[in-house]
């Protein structure tokens, strides 16, 4: 299972699915553990590698028999976009290739995901910028090197293994600490978050069959599974607040708050308000369970959406996952989108 921010509960976005689909994004050979840090990184402007190409486009990386890699963390902006200024804290969501100076292939978002169709939304990195190991698929190092670029930018990282890893590196992935790595980022879009934010307005009564919901400030909502209700079998959702921002998108970064249940005993099992508060996911590739995919590509910013997930539409698809038998029973706050 790809790791949940913080090592936390498994969320509703670190699923088999999320495996499967992410198999184009994640290195051939796990090339990151858990351990890897961001400790004593420092930047130049001394590249050995060539990028060619426009962001919005898969990059060229190409590099001279003879180089050698930096020991140290080596940043440089390739092309220079016109957007805001990427923060410290804010979501992002980026597109990346990365490779050793030697040419092996390391992931990229822009490998199409099998059985995907013509014009499908890619899997991309939608995530927090910060200095801890948050994914596998961007080392901190490189996380962390978005801050300051500006939204519609292309940047390249580069340097040893060492460098750029440390003691994060994977000793079973054959790539030595001083190999040479080279990622190269686009930086796809970028929005401050508010980890309070939540929905506001009216919020319906359930239809009939649905569980009840009371949502109190700043913590976990309560969800009551109706007495003597069996679980449905297919998919059940309902608007519980209308929003009036803008409709989710297949592809999108969205930022939520979410409270998730057990239908057969009731008991909360992940909430974001437990872990800090608002997160973010991409939605509509296959990188969250099924019926978060279902329900919430074409809902709206500012909904509250309530939704009833049989296990197929779970995480039925891993047996060996602790609610792969489970029907789950989630409120979800729209509060952005990225």
């Amino acid at each position: 299972m790809l790791n949940s921010p913080g090592g936390r509960f498994p969320r509703p976005f670190a699923t088999h699915a999320r495996r499967a689909a992410a198999a184009a994004l994640a290195v051939p050979v796990l090339l990151l553990t858990a351990a890897c840090g961001s400790d004593d990184g420092k930047t130049s402007d001394a590249a050995v590698a060539k990028v060619t190409g426009q962001p919005g486009a898969k990059p060229t990386i190409s590099v001279p028999k003879d180089a050698k890699p930096a020991d140290k963390v080596v940043t440089k902006t390739v092309v220079e976009g016109k957007g805001a200024v990427v923060k410290k804290g804010d979501l992002v969501r980026l597109d990346f290739t990365a490779q050793t100076m030697k040419g092996q292939n390391l992931g990229s978002s822009w490998t199409p995901q099998p059985g995907a169709k013509p014009g499908a939304a890619r899997s991309q990195v939608v995530t927090e910028v910060t200095d801890q190991m948050t994914q596998q698929m961007l080392p901190p190092k490189v996380l962390t090197a978005a801050a300051g670029q500006k939204v519609g930018s292309r940047f390249e990282v580069e340097g040893t293994a060492k460098a750029l890893i440390g003691e994060g590196l994977n000793p079973q992935s054959g790539i030595k600490p001083e190999d040479g790595l080279v990622w190269v980022v686009d930086v796809v879009g970028a929005q401050k978050v508010d980890k309070k934010a939540k929905a506001e307005g009216t919020q319906a009564a359930p239809e009939s069959g649905m569980p009840e919901v009371k949502a109190a400030d700043d913590k976990a909502a309560t969800i009551t599974i109706p007495e003597g209700e069996k679980a449905p079998t297919n998919l059940k959702q309902q608007v519980l607040i209308k929003g009036k921002g803008p409709e989710v998108k297949a592809g999108d970064g969205l930022i939520a708050q979410y409270t998730g249940v057990k239908w057969e005993d009731g008991k909360k099992f992940d909430s974001s308000w437990d872990h800090g508060g608002a997160t973010a996911f991409q939605i509509g590739t296959g990188q969250v369970v099924q019926g978060w995919d279902q329900a919430l590509v074409g809902k709206h910013v500012g909904d509250r959406v309530e939704i009833v997930i049989p296990p197929k539409l779970g995480y039925g698809a891993s047996p060996q996952h602790e609610l792969a038998k489970n029907t789950l029973v989630f409120v979800v706050d729209i509060v952005g989108t990225v």
